[in-house]
């Protein structure tokens, strides 16, 4: 039997080229053709030893992700990789459910979790109040300059837009719901 490997990386990304779009436009047709979508894409580790991290969701969402699943699309995606010359021989990938405080990274992601708890993380202040803002989404709005916001309600009522340039990044936030 055959234990797995486990180890931790601590300068996320370093030397680590992280532009390209063809590589992330093919995770998604090959995610696709079996079924799946794309919820996140990361890079880690250093040019050595590139880490690739995928979160997945099942296009018809009928089920979560499980591990059969996550194996699946890491033996379909493991042979095209490894003809890919820009990725280091000694790459690794990661391949993941999008757990129960998912990002919200996706247009639909912002529709479809509508009326839910989420934590918006921007990379300043927002909306004069704090680098982390948690409230219910109520949604996307555009500008008429093509800019979007993320509208939430916060625990106090007030409601905010938060612009998605400064937003480094969104989830939701699961409420335990802890009975005696």
């Amino acid at each position: 039997m055959v234990s797995p490997a486990f180890f931790v990386c601590c300068r996320q990304g370093v030397g680590v080229k992280t532009n390209w779009p063809d590589l992330e436009h093919g995770v998604e047709e090959r995610l696709d053709r079996l079924g799946y979508e794309l919820v996140e894409l990361q890079w880690a580790g250093n040019a050595q030893r590139p880490v690739v991290r995928l979160r997945i969701e099942r296009k018809a969402l009928d089920r979560p992700v499980s591990l059969d699943d996550c194996a699946a699309v890491s033996r379909d995606l493991e042979g095209w990789l490894d003809r890919d010359a820009r990725l280091s021989s000694r790459y690794v990938l990661e391949v993941s459910s999008p757990g129960l405080e998912r990002p919200l990274t996706r247009d639909k992601d912002f529709r479809r979790f509508r009326g839910r708890r989420v934590a918006v993380r921007g990379s300043e202040v927002l909306c004069g109040r704090a680098s982390r803002l948690e409230g219910e989404l109520l949604g996307l709005v555009r500008g008429g300059d093509g800019s979007e916001a993320i509208r939430l309600r916060l625990n106090g009522g007030d409601e905010v837009e938060v612009p998605r340039a400064v937003v480094r990044g969104a989830r939701l936030v699961h409420e335990w719901n802890w009975k005696s």
